[in-house]
């Protein structure tokens, strides 16, 4: 199996804190700036050139899906929504008096069936919300990495399959922490907007083949 590892494009919380270097006034859900959607289009005529991307899989949070959605077009591909794919943390926003990190419901089953009708839905999805639970903590995070590892190779490895999913920095963190077992302190895997990582499970090795790709941008556009 080739697994491709994508990060959303920019969302408008990424530019809020690259030009305020603040998380104050933070969407628990943004959407993509003008620049995101961008970088999705050059990224998705990178992938649609040659790259056999078999299958397409997306987090559930709204950048991810515009992403994954703008790549589905170029792929012809049907993008289907895995949860165990979100940002650390969850749909949460911060108590503006107490600074705690309240959980939020997330986006519903009718919105994604208004906003993004290509968008394969797990079945359990329904209109109270995809998250409605509290901040996921960084030591559940990890957890949900090797989760998500075990039914990733359940599904793909031993296979010719060419998969891409669409996520989240953070998520990228841990996931490639709990593949390469590299312990957390001090260690930061950088991964910039719509950046690609490609990973081979090979019956004898893990080979990171390269990492936060983004040579498809323009300067101006790598973020």
């Amino acid at each position: 199996m080739q697994f491709y590892f994508i990060r959303h494009g920019q969302s408008s919380n990424n530019f809020l804190y690259d030009t305020t270097g603040s998380s104050v006034g933070r969407s628990e859900d943004p959407e993509l700036t003008e620049t995101g959607r961008r970088q999705a289009e050059l990224l998705a005529q990178f992938l649609a050139r040659g790259l056999g991307i078999t299958h397409l899989y997306t987090s559930l949070m709204v950048r991810a899906v515009a992403t994954a959605c703008i790549l589905s077009r170029a792929l012809h591909l049907a993008p289907v929504a895995w949860e165990d794919l979100h940002e650390g943390g969850g749909i949460y926003l911060d108590d503006p008096q107490t600074g705690a990190k309240i959980g939020q419901p997330g986006k519903t089953r009718a919105y994604f069936a208004t906003h993004y009708p290509e968008l394969i839905l797990p079945p359990t999805l329904n209109d109270a919300g995809w998250w409605n639970r509290p901040f996921e903590e960084y030591e559940q995070t990890l957890a949900r990495a090797e989760r998500f590892l075990n039914e990733l190779l359940a599904r793909h490895s031993n296979t010719d399959d060419r998969v891409a999913v669409v996520s989240h920095g953070g998520f990228y963190n841990a996931l490639m922490h709990t593949i390469f077992k590299i312990g957390r302190p001090g260690v930061w895997f950088a991964l910039h907007n719509a950046a690609i990582t490609r990973i081979d499970f090979l019956s004898e090795e893990t080979a990171l083949v390269y990492a936060n790709r983004t040579d498809f941008l323009p300067e101006e556009l790598r973020t």
